[in-house]
């Protein structure tokens, strides 16, 4: 691929993080503490929306995967949904003059809808990774090229939010006015790679996808499965810490200024991380690679969890850490899902790129809903009150999220890479499978 299809391609990433690292990192908080719903009320808006997204994101693979216009399959979705999805990310920030049920009704309405258009772009937009290249080695450059601008649209949301918010006096104006300007970059940064990227792997012309082609490229093929196991685990993990660093540093530390220069500490250090990926997947695969990072976020949770709240250098040392294992999965994961696109395919005969990537973005925002609404829940058990000093239980609650939720999300990791076995010689005798199958017919454009 050619260097300005790759950052064409990858600059998107940077518009869809500014929306998903928004509601990762602050919606929860945005709820309880100045939307002001309840955290139990909080969980359920954050279930629902998932429940939805069970019916829309396989719904959206399908309607991709069997997309025909002169634009090709999946680019036109980044040019009929960048604009709404904006509007509705303001939507969903915006503080209406309603009592709180009215207030609870307003956030199932908005985010649930979020979910549906940010179902709409980001699907299609993932699974170009599969279209605009079938190089096993490739695929992991340009997910590292995509890394990088996702990791600095998350560094922009997770430092620039929280000093924005502070300069106004009503948080809920600063919140809607962000969400403005992140609407608009993240229109025109998709509009960039709708016009920059080309689908040049396609499905064989004459394929005709059944319901039941869809489901077995997904459900009988294992190394989806387990790359969707990765995933969701590896989300879990960072959802349940990147939502809880807010309520971490404001009543663990007692140090809220603290929370930007955590973020821009530990995305900086994933940012060094990156670097590596692609060579720790030469030298030991992409499982294994993935294994390497998990243990190290293990021994570094644990230095973070020993370490005291009067130590904020300390923590932070222990955060960029622990980010730091988290690179390879953030990489690897999108690197592999295109291989399981091509198992399918050689193992089936057709090419599901849709169904795959609806199936891997179901989970992933199902570990998402899963670990805001945990996060939510786990505090309303223990008694949270949002702008009060907190219990013992409720700081102890607030640590183990931290630390001891992503170490056990680890391990589990660590076990389920060691089943992966789609290397790249497996992968290259795949291709070479395909080719010879396919010779005869000359390759779309």
């Amino acid at each position: 691929m050619k260097l300005k299809a790759s950052l064409g391609y990858a600059v998107g990433d940077l518009g869809i993080n500014l929306y998903f690292i928004s509601t990762l990192t602050y919606l929860l908080y945005f709820y309880t503490d100045v939307l002001g719903i309840s955290a139990a009320a909080a969980a359920g808006v954050f279930l629902v929306a998932r429940m939805v997204d069970a019916v829309t994101d396989p719904l959206m693979g399908a309607i991709a995967e069997r997309t025909r216009t002169r634009w090709g399959r999946l680019r036109p979705y980044l040019l009929w949904g960048a604009l709404p999805l904006g509007a509705i990310t303001v939507a969903t920030f915006s503080v209406p003059d309603l009592d709180e049920s009215g207030k609870v009704i307003w956030a199932y309405v908005t985010y649930t809808l979020f979910g549906i258009l940010y179902t709409v772009v980001t699907i299609p937009y993932s699974a170009l990774t599969a279209s605009l290249t079938d190089d096993y080695q490739e695929r992991t450059r340009l997910s590292t090229f995509r890394m990088a601008f996702a990791f600095s649209g998350a560094l922009i949301v997770s430092v620039g939010v929280a000093q924005w918010v502070r300069m106004f006096a009503n948080p809920a104006e600063g919140y809607v006015l962000i969400m403005s300007i992140f609407a608009c970059v993240a229109t025109l940064l998709l509009l960039i790679t709708f016009f920059n990227t080309k689908e040049v792997v396609q499905p064989p012309p004459e394929q005709k996808l059944s319901l039941n082609d869809s489901l077995r490229a997904v459900f009988y093929n294992p190394p989806l499965l387990i790359v969707i196991a990765l995933f969701t685990l590896g989300m879990l993990s960072f959802t349940v810490r990147q939502t809880v660093t807010i309520y971490y540093f404001s009543y663990n530390v007692g140090r809220p200024d603290l929370i930007g220069a955590f973020f821009a500490a530990t995305l900086a250090t994933m940012f060094v991380g990156l670097v590596f990926v692609p060579r720790l997947a030469e030298r030991f695969s992409k499982a294994g690679a993935i294994q390497i990072g998990a243990l190290f976020t293990v021994l570094a949770s644990i230095g973070f969890y020993l370490t005291p709240v009067s130590e904020p250098v300390w923590v932070i040392f222990w955060g960029c850490l622990v980010a730091l294992g988290g690179a390879p999965i953030a990489v690897l994961g999108w690197a592999m899902i295109p291989d399981t696109v091509d198992y399918a395919q050689w193992r089936f005969g057709k090419r599901a790129d849709g169904a795959v990537y609806s199936m891997s973005s179901f989970f992933q925002k199902l570990a998402k809903a899963l670990g805001g609404a945990g996060v939510a829940t786990a505090l309303a058990t223990v008694g949270y009150v949002a702008n009060q000093p907190q219990s013992a239980e409720t700081l102890d609650m607030i640590l183990h999220l931290m630390t001891v939720v992503p170490i056990g999300l680890m391990v589990l990791m660590i076990f389920l890479a060691r089943l992966y076995k789609l290397d790249g010689e497996t992968h290259a005798r795949m291709r070479a499978d395909l080719a010879q199958r396919y010779e005869s017919e000359p390759e779309a454009p």
